[in-house]
Formats: C-alpha cells, sequence, structure tokens
C-alpha cells in the first residue's frame, strides 16, 4: 500500500475536538480518514464526457448477432438468423443483405425495398429485430479475480464490467486502470479510470460505457 500525505488535512483540529469532547472519537477518525482518502486520490483531467454512449441510439448489429427477420403473412420469407463473419445475412428471395455496422431499422428497409420485385408492396411489411446481442465483447486483463474475454446482452458501464470480472484483487493498483479502445485506427487511445473513487461515488463521469473490443487493463 502506497502512503499519500495529508494535504493540509486539518488533523490537529479534529484531534483538539477530540479532546475537548466536541466530537465523538469514532466520528472524528472518521471524518479524518475521508479528508485523507479524498485529497491522496489519484485526479485525472481526461474528457470523459466525449466518449460515446451507445444506449441513447439505436442499436448496431455486429458479426454474429442473433436476428429475426419477419415478413408480416410470409411465413416462408422469415427468418431467425445469425449475421455470419463476413458482416452478412442470406434472405429467401432476397440474397445477400449487410447487417453488420447498421441498425435493425436499416436492414429493415433494404430487404423491404428489395422484397418489392417479388411480392405485393402491401405484403412485403417487413420488421428486423434483435433476438441475441453476440458481437458485444470486451476484455477484462490483469489484476482482477476472473480474467477474460466477456460478452453481455447490453452495454455495460466501467463499474458493471469490472464486477463481471469479480472486480480488482488484493494485489491491484485500482487508481491506475486503463480502457484501451480501438477507434478503427488500430492505434489505442488510453482512457485512464480511478475505480477507487468510482467505486465511492465521487467520479462518476469515469463511468462510461464500455464499447465493443474495449480491453480494461488493472495493473
Amino acid at each position: 500500500m502506497r502512503k499519500h500525505p495529508t494535504c493540509g488535512v486539518p488533523s490537529r483540529g479534529l484531534a483538539s475536538a477530540v479532546g475537548s469532547r466536541l466530537l465523538p472519537v469514532s466520528l472524528a477518525v472518521s471524518l479524518l480518514g475521508l479528508a485523507i482518502s479524498a485529497c491522496a486520490a489519484k485526479q485525472y483531467t481526461y474528457n470523459y464526457a466525449k466518449e460515446p454512449d451507445p444506449r441513447s441510439r439505436e442499436f448496431v448489429v455486429g458479426a454474429a448477432d442473433l436476428l429475426r427477420v419477419n415478413v408480416w403473412g410470409q411465413q416462408e420469407l422469415s427468418v431467425d438468423i445469425a449475421v455470419r463473419p463476413d458482416g452478412k445475412i442470406t434472405l429467401p428471395l432476397v440474397g445477400d443483405v449487410v447487417a453488420a455496422g447498421r441498425t435493425p431499422s436499416e436492414i429493415r428497409d433494404e430487404v423491404q425495398s428489395r422484397l418489392t420485385a417479388y411480392v405485393k408492396s402491401e405484403s412485403a411489411k417487413v420488421t428486423v429485430g434483435v433476438i441475441e446481442i453476440r458481437s458485444y465483447r470486451f476484455t477484462v486483463s490483469g489484476n482482477v479475480e476472473k480474467p477474460g474475454q466477456y460478452t453481455a446482452p447490453s452495454y455495460l458501464t466501467v463499474i458493471e464490467a469490472l464486477s463481471m470480472a469479480g472486480g480488482p484483487n488484493r494485489f491491484a493498483q485500482s487508481e491506475e486502470v486503463v480502457i484501451l479502445r480501438d477507434y478503427g485506427t488500430k492505434k489505442y487511445r488510453k482512457i485512464p479510470i480511478n475505480y477507487e473513487t468510482l467505486r465511492l461515488g465521487t467520479t462518476p463521469d469515469m463511468n462510461i460505457v464500455i464499447m465493443p473490443n474495449d480491453n480494461i487493463v488493472v495493473p
């Protein structure tokens, strides 16, 4: 455990208050501990607000996701189908449709448009839904109880993702967690996270949404 200076915490004043019975001993000790923890916490100036929060937008389909394509009144054209590694699905009459990187609404619009060449327009009412999310994968590595790659049926925050991995272990430097994020350029951005202040609720802005292929590193 590393020791931190008290950053000017008025410990003498607290001690004096205890001596003069102005504060119960247990309360004074608690206040002193909180003050020391607050000033000793590792501070970061990263702008967490710029990171995306896809929970407010329609889900973007990825490879391996399981979709349900339903054509109204046309059972033989309705299928449950997984997105292939090449990002496509193959549908009756329509053929190959690019699904990865698109929302269910965008997939629906293309399928419906292409179906009109084969069936009456009033019979080509299409719905596309996600039955199971399989493309949302992230890695938790380093000093956690259960390091490894994880999947989830919906987007998770930092706290939720680390909880899946059992949280930092007793060897972890939990004030120096880093998220390695690839924006498609193969150059990873490092996002610093102080797990201790996040866990205590003093830095809620750090509790960003984990994106697909993120690597959470706990040193």
